[in-house]
């Protein structure tokens, strides 16, 4: 129950960054052609901004547990046994430590701005702990899989559910490359 309630948030946040990609675009498209047409989106920048960082940051635990996360990959690779399973460790550790750094700090970040009624200095006068959820709720999400993976690595003593098995042919490669969007 609990691993499908993880997979579900981790899957979840992966579409919100999705939307989030469809708004930035319909924004973007939105104030191209209304230049054209003389039709202004007041703060469509400063709403593609906001979309942007809440796409990145939402989309971040669903990038890692699908195995599509940038890691030390080159590095670990050229290990076997237990030298390999100490620096994936290490990895972790460390991706913990800084994920649960900046969650903490972006969720006290987005909590201030609420408490002092911080509105954005824009044309809109948005409340700024609003477009600051994105952005702390995806640094909260990407700590949580990290914390996940690393129960399921050090603790339970099993392989990564990130780490993807090596590509047997050029052919494969390619083909993970077009799925993962590179």
């Amino acid at each position: 129950m609990i691993r499908r309630t993880l997979d579900t948030l981790y899957l979840w946040a992966g579409y919100a960054a999705g939307i989030f990609l469809i708004l930035i675009f319909l924004l973007m498209m939105g104030m191209s052609i209304g230049r054209e047409i003389g039709l202004n989106i007041p703060a469509g920048d400063d709403f593609a901004s906001w979309c942007m960082a809440a796409m990145a940051f939402l989309g971040l635990a669903h990038t890692f547990k699908s195995g599509d996360m940038i890691r030390v990959g080159l590095l670990i690779d050229h290990f076997q046994g237990r030298k390999r399973w100490v620096f994936e460790v290490f990895s972790l550790v460390l991706g913990l430590g800084f994920s649960g750094f900046f969650a903490w700090h972006a969720a006290i970040m987005t909590w201030q701005s609420y408490a002092f009624n911080d509105v954005a200095g824009g044309v809109v006068p948005m409340p700024l702990w609003i477009p600051q959820l994105g952005y702390s709720g995806g640094l909260i999400i990407l700590f949580i899989a990290m914390l996940d993976e690393f129960v399921h690595v050090v603790i339970r003593g099993r392989e990564p559910r990130y780490e993807k098995p090596p590509a047997q042919s050029d052919e494969e490669i390619v083909e993970r490359a077009m799925a993962s969007g590179v």
